[in-house]
């Protein structure tokens, strides 16, 4: 989603003008640097947090020449999700995907299709020590 969009969303869902959506768009956005400069941290319950990490200097390469380069000490902002809006994201994920206690099943299906087929076959085969040998004395 675009900044764009997240304006119209807001005008749509708040009933106001693109331009006033925008506005508050930018307040908001505002309001969050301006906290992060001070180096206070943002707390949105249900949603996350936005704070700001020290990161010490340290000594780099240049990838291009392979020669050293000295990295400068700099604050970066990080944003932690909270509890409810992971919870929300994964509820989405398992909705669309498989049952609740598929979680840890799930991402690896899409990057291939073949490999948790291999893995469940492997899996009920090498699970039980003679389920190889089962076969042939059959």
């Amino acid at each position: 989603m675009t900044k764009a969009e997240l304006v119209e969303d807001v005008a749509r869902a708040a009933e106001l003008t693109k331009k006033d959506a925008e506005r508050l768009v930018e307040i908001v956005f505002e309001s969050i640097i301006d906290t992060l400069n001070q180096g206070e941290k943002i707390e949105l319950r249900g949603f996350g947090s936005f704070r700001v990490r020290e990161r010490g200097a340290r000594r780099g390469r240049n990838p291009k020449t392979g020669d050293p380069v000295d990295i400068p000490a700099k604050r970066v902002p990080y944003f932690k999700p909270g509890k409810e809006l992971k919870e929300l994201i994964n509820e989405d994920e398992n909705g669309a995907g498989s049952s609740d206690g598929g979680e840890g099943l799930t991402p690896p299906a899409p990057e291939g299709g073949a490999e948790p087929a291999a893995v469940e076959s492997s899996a009920s085969e090498g699970g039980e020590a003679g389920g190889e040998q089962t076969p042939p004395l059959m």
